[in-house]
C-alpha cells in the first residue's frame, strides 16, 4: 500500500496501526541499523527503544516533532537520522547519546539548541542546515570533536568568535544565508579545508591565503567586487575564480567535483 495509505493509518495510534507502518520490531536487525524512514509516523515507536544494540538509527522524512525518554536507552547509537521531520525543539533524550558522532537535523523549523547538546562530546558530523536558526547556536562551540558542520539555508548574520574553539573542524557549510562580511573568526581558523559561503550578500571577500588547510572556497553567488585570495592549489568556485568568464564548461565541472567531494565526505563519515 502507498503513502496515501500510511498517511491515513498514521493518524490511528492502535498497536495495529503501528504495526503497519514500522512492522512487528521483534528483532534486533543483523546489522544493527533500523530504517523507519518515510513511514508517515507522528510519534517513535517505543518497541524500537528495546534494541538497546543499535547503532544506526534512520526517522528521516516523517511527521515527528516528539521523541520518549525511552530513547536515551539506545547507549549505542553513532548515527541519528532526524532530518525532515516536524522538531521546532531537539529533544533532550537525543542529548543523552553519548556514543552519536553523526546527528542529522536538517529540514526541521529548528530556531535554538538546547545547552544539554554539548553532552554529545563524540559528535563529528551535525547538520542543521534548512531550519529556522536567525542566530548561531553558541552550544555547537562545545563540541570538541566536531569535524564538519552544515547550517546552510537559515537566517545568520554573522559567526561567534567562540566557534574558533573548535579545533578539529574541518568543513563548515554556510550557503543560502543573510551573510553581508566574510565571518571574521574563519580567519583564524586556519586547520579548515572546507569554506561554504554560497548564497550570501558578501559584497568583499578578505584575503584567504594564509589558511594554510585550506582545500576548497565556494563563494558563489555573492555580490562581490572581487574574488577571495587564496594560497597555491587551493579551488575556488564562483565568479573571478580560477577561470575566465567565458569558461563555462569548467566552472560546470567544477560544481561537479564539489557534489562528489561532498558525496564522498558523507559515505566516509557513516
Amino acid at each position: 500500500m502507498g503513502n496515501a495509505m500510511r498517511g491515513v493509518v498514521a493518524f490511528f495510534p492502535s498497536e495495529r496501526c503501528q504495526r503497519f507502518l514500522v512492522g512487528d520490531l521483534k528483532d534486533m536487525p543483523l546489522d544493527r541499523t533500523l530504517d523507519l524512514s518515510s513511514r508517515q509516523l507522528r510519534r517513535f515507536p517505543i518497541r524500537a527503544c528495546a534494541f538497546d544494540e543499535l547503532v544506526k538509527l534512520y526517522l528521516s522524512d516523517n511527521h515527528l516533532s516528539s521523541l520518549p525518554p525511552e530513547l536515551r536507552s539506545l547507549r549505542k547509537l553513532q548515527l541519528l537520522a532526524l532530518d525532515f521531520n516536524c522538531f521546532e525543539e531537539l529533544p533532550l533524550a537525543v542529548c543523552s547519546l553519548s556514543q552519536l558522532n553523526i546527528l542529522y537535523l536538517g529540514n526541521n523549523r529548528l530556531y535554538k539548541l538546547p545547552k544539554e547538546l554539548s553532552k554529545l562530546v563524540e559528535l563529528k558530523t551535525l547538520w542543521l542546515e534548512t531550519n529556522c536558526f536567525t542566530k548561531f547556536p553558541r552550544v555547537v562551540c562545545e563540541l570538541p570533536n566536531l569535524k564538519t558542520l552544515h547550517l546552510g539555508y537559515n537566517q545568520l548574520r554573522g559567526l561567534p568568535a567562540e566557534l574558533s574553539r573548535l579545533e578539529e573542524l574541518r568543513s563548515i557549510w554556510l550557503a543560502g544565508n543573510f551573510l553581508n562580511e566574510f565571518p571574521p573568526v574563519l580567519l583564524e581558523m586556519h586547520f579548515l579545508e572546507v569554506i561554504d559561503v554560497d548564497r550570501n550578500r558578501i559584497r568583499y571577500f578578505p584575503s584567504l591565503a594564509n589558511l594554510q588547510g585550506l582545500k576548497l572556497v565556494i563563494y558563489d553567488h555573492n555580490p562581490c567586487v572581487n574574488a577571495p585570495m587564496v594560497a597555491e592549489g587551493v579551488r575556488r568556485v564562483g565568479r573571478w575564480a580560477d577561470c575566465s568568464d567565458d569558461e563555462e564548461d569548467e566552472d560546470i565541472g567544477k560544481a561537479a567535483d564539489v557534489s562528489e567531494e561532498v558525496t564522498g565526505q558523507l559515505t566516509e563519515n557513516e
